[in-house]
């Protein structure tokens, strides 16, 4: 990667704990005198101001967001599932499933970007900003299109690919087609989304997934019953709702980004920006490639459980699928904090700032811990009330489902602490590292302990190798945080041929933004 103006200062050879040690001197590097980035509607700058307060309130409307779309595909499958009955829910399933393999990929793109942002944003280099958020969106969208097209075509194929029973194949064909037609949508709200968090605005994000999410919900059984003079179009009116409102908040937060002259807006020569060179290119698939390969080890790792533990019978695949409904929401604190902790991490290395770093990573495990274990808590308090909703309370499933819980609950409080420290690498372009250890923890541990003791400890091997899993990862991503070499990787976007508009850039001011969370 080359160098688009002078680099912050080198980090320190060496990395400090988790926990105390004094930070090194470290200076802002030679952007230093440029004042924080601030806007007509409050402070965006993630390197200055109280670390704790500020991240915090950076997490909460992730959190939201994050809380809003769970929520919105369980009211979606609500709605199927009355209206259309468990042939079309299990149609949608199988249409969930494809669209998560794609967002698995596009999500390490769209964090690859969000991390050359908030490092340029950091460095006040506001063209470098607009380069790599220009890069992301040509890239992607570009695939994107490529992928909705091909995916229309060839439905069929790949819903046989996935063994998706006769009697459900017509239902997920008619509903898959049309998710396929708002794929391009879906991924520009996704992009932009993460592109705002990268430049430290979490709340304008929220709120167009509020837009989303109410419209989506609402529209859902308006168009599979026909409602208000609307046409009866069964599944695919869900998907036809999902597609509506993807368009509606996609668009209309690309809108809210030009009227409100926010930085990742481009004009003008700016445009130009969203054919990529192919050093920029280069840079993004690099570093998102195993990003995105971090979510497929993970839920191949999942795909795998599940198959262990249906070996169990009935009953223990029920009692597990409620557990990882609830496991959803538990980690959902651990998610935003480790995103909060990736953007100010982010634009700290970019001002080298890298004593904040470090305080910033003791706040994001704090938090995450705290945050996590009230989750924990409440779950295995109320385990009972809730998981009757879903088995109903005589199941045989309801007991089984409890013991899994105090077994494994807890290990998503050591998973997010590790999310942290992962997050932390990750915003200089260590992602690498990370993979490598996800691997190790969900096959040789987690897996092989489960293979290894199903003979004495039977299903419980299962739920003991997720925490034991989730201490393997902690143990070595801390290792790596102290000793690893993250810190001297430098990540900048590479230098713009074109020096005139570059200088023009750069000399800009930013553009108006809101407060951050």
């Amino acid at each position: 990667m080359s160098d688009r103006t002078s680099p912050p200062p080198a980090p320190p050879a060496s990395g400090r704990g988790v926990i105390g040690a004094a930070p090194p001197a470290s200076g802002r590097g030679a952007l230093a005198a440029a004042p924080p980035v601030r806007g007509r509607g409050g402070k965006h700058d993630l390197t200055s101001g109280p670390i704790g307060r500020t991240l915090l309130a950076f997490a909460l409307p992730t959190l939201g967001a994050n809380i809003l779309q769970s929520l919105n595909g369980s009211i979606n499958t609500i709605w199927v599932g009355r209206f259309l009955g468990e042939g079309a829910v299990a149609a949608t399933a199988n249409a969930n499933t494809i669209m998560f393999l794609m967002f698995a990929g596009i999500f390490g793109f769209g964090m690859a970007a969000t991390i050359l942002i908030g490092q340029s944003i950091g460095r006040r280099d506001i063209e470098g900003a607009r380069r790599a958020f220009g890069a992301s969106i040509g890239l992607v969208m570009g695939a994107a299109v490529v992928i909705a097209v091909l995916g229309w075509i060839f439905t069929p194929e790949i819903l046989k690919v996935l063994a998706t029973p006769p009697s459900v194949m017509p239902l997920a064909l008619e509903y898959l087609r049309v998710i396929f037609l708002g794929l391009p949508a879906t991924l520009l709200l996704v992009l932009l989304g993460m592109a705002l968090r990268g430049v430290g605005d979490s709340i304008t994000p929220l709120w167009f997934t509020v837009l989303s999410v109410v419209l989506d919900s609402g529209l859902n059984p308006v168009f599979i019953r026909g409602w208000f003079g609307m046409p009866a179009m069964g599944i695919a009116g869900s998907a036809t709702a999902t597609l509506i409102s993807a368009h509606v908040a996609a668009f209309g937060l690309l809108a809210f980004i030009y009227l409100r002259d926010l930085p990742i807006r481009l004009r003008g020569h700016e445009l130009t920006w969203l054919i990529p060179s192919p050093a920029l290119i280069r840079t993004i698939i690099g570093k998102g490639l195993p990003m995105g390969a971090q979510m497929l080890v993970v839920s191949f790792a999942a795909l795998t459980m599940t198959g262990l533990v249906n070996r169990y019978g009935v009953d223990t695949s029920a009692a597990y699928g409620v557990s990882m409904q609830l496991w959803g929401y538990i980690q959902m604190p651990a998610l935003a904090v480790g995103a909060a902790v990736s953007s100010m991490v982010a634009q700290n290395i970019g001002a080298g700032l890298w004593d904040r770093v470090d305080r910033i990573t003791r706040s994001g495990l704090l938090f995450s811990a705290l945050l996590t274990s009230t989750m924990v808590a409440a779950v295995i308090l109320f385990d009972r009330p809730v998981m009757a909703v879903f088995l109903g309370g005589d199941s045989p499933a309801l007991p089984i489902a409890r013991h899994i819980q105090v077994l494994a609950s807890w290990n998503f409080i050591v998973f997010g602490m590790t999310m942290v420290l992962f997050s932390a690498v990750r915003a200089n372009g260590a992602v690498w590292a990370p993979l490598v250890m996800l691997i190790i923890a969900m096959y040789p541990v987690r897996l092989g302990f489960a293979l290894a003791f199903k003979g004495s400890l039977g299903a419980d091997s299962l739920w003991w190798s997720f925490p034991l899993g989730s201490v393997a990862t902690l143990l070595m991503s801390s290792v790596y945080y102290r000793y690893g070499g993250w810190r001297k990787q430098r990540l900048v976007v590479p230098a713009s041929t074109a020096a005139a508009p570059t200088q023009a850039a750069a000399a800009e001011p930013v553009g108006g933004q809101h407060p951050v969370g």
